[in-house]
């Protein structure tokens, strides 16, 4: 059978919980799934969303309230699709090792427990769940021990691993656990490691169509190469910072620059206001990539910190991906939330590599 013919018998269809912006999404569809739809509780992940994945694709709903003959009227799906992909990359703050206020994120912790409940009630013939490592290191209190005895008693082939998305393409490293499961075919399936892994210097700077800029830039084109302004005591510091990967300690001695929470503690956050390397993968991007003073994410060579398009590239958005929202910290954490879409891509042709094999 030709490799035409074969392509033909994928019909596969997602449905991506906790969508927000659409990364998950995105790289779904550019692996060639169907995405249905996109579900999220917030409302401004809409405009995003459908600007890069399609209009009316997206269903603001909250989890908890949602029901599942609700979604299965909506969407026309059906219990026990081979077809079906289920996703659930739902926020996980509560989970993170990152310091967060645990109160503000306690709903998060049960957001597992919900998407267990659409993947009991549609038998799906995938299930692909994305989220911090915390939730494996917690896998009891998280829900995750008992949502994969469930899916192994029910039949499915469970693969689960913390994965570094600098294996699968992202310029970047940031450890997610994922899950894929399947009760289609006889194997376990897990995502392809790239044999070359991406630095910065491949996909920023000037040779990358990033022109150089200074801080408070802001870009009132759909590129998006704005970062903010700093104070003048912030610019001081960041100027005796060494280029390429330098850090606070380079001011430390210096007592008009030092700043004095870290006076004595040159051992504590030394990432903050440092600058990324050229030839060394970025840290993870978060939702506050665009601050010099919340981690690493200072320009290699340039006074200021990464630009929205730059923090975009480094999750693996292409160039052209519309973002839209009402201020530059909203932009900024629908970028820092996002699954990078290299990395679904690679989840997403491994399911379908998978699907073809199982059904021919």
């Amino acid at each position: 059978m030709n490799l035409n013919n074969r392509s033909t018998k994928n019909r596969l269809k997602a449905v991506d919980f906790f969508c927000g912006g659409g990364g998950m999404s995105y790289g779904m569809q550019k692996a060639g799934i169907n995405v249905l739809a996109g579900i999220d509780y917030e409302e401004n992940c809409k405009d995003t969303y459908e600007a890069n994945i399609g209009i009316g694709k997206f269903i603001q709903a909250d989890v908890f309230d949602l029901k599942e003959t609700v979604l299965q009227k909506t969407l026309g799906l059906q219990k026990n699709d081979d077809n079906l992909l289920l996703i659930g990359c739902s926020p996980c703050q509560f989970w993170s090792i990152i310091n967060t206020d645990k109160k503000k994120s306690e709903k998060s912790k049960n957001l597992l427990v919900e998407f267990e409940r659409f993947v009991k009630y549609f038998n799906p013939g995938y299930v692909v769940v994305e989220n911090v490592p915390g939730v494996l290191r917690k896998k009891k209190e998280s829900g995750l021990e008992s949502f994969i005895n469930w899916l192994e008693i029910s039949g499915y082939k469970v693969h689960f691993e913390v994965h570094n998305t600098n294996d699968y393409g992202v310029p970047q490293n940031r450890k997610r656990f994922t899950l894929v499961a399947n009760r289609i075919g006889e194997t376990k399936i897990f995502p392809k490691k790239e044999d070359n892994k991406l630095v910065v210097k491949d996909v920023l700077g000037q040779q990358n169509g990033f022109n150089v800029i200074v801080a408070g830039t802001k870009d009132e084109t759909e590129f998006q190469h704005s970062s903010p302004r700093i104070s003048n005591l912030t610019l001081k510091r960041i100027q005796k910072v060494k280029k390429n990967g330098g850090n606070r300690l380079d001011f430390a001695n210096d007592p008009d620059l030092q700043l004095t929470c870290f006076v004595g503690r040159d051992n504590s956050f030394k990432d903050t206001f440092g600058r990324l390397w050229w030839d060394r993968p970025s840290p993870t991007i978060t939702t506050k990539f665009f601050s010099v003073s919340n981690g690493r994410f200072v320009h290699p060579d340039e006074d200021r910190a990464l630009s929205l398009r730059e923090g975009a590239c480094l999750q693996s958005f292409p160039k052209d991906y519309k973002f839209i929202g009402t201020s530059h910290c909203a932009i900024a954490r629908l970028i820092g939330n996002a699954v990078p879409p290299e990395y679904a891509k690679k989840i997403g042709q491994a399911i379908i590599k998978n699907h073809l094999n199982g059904i021919i």
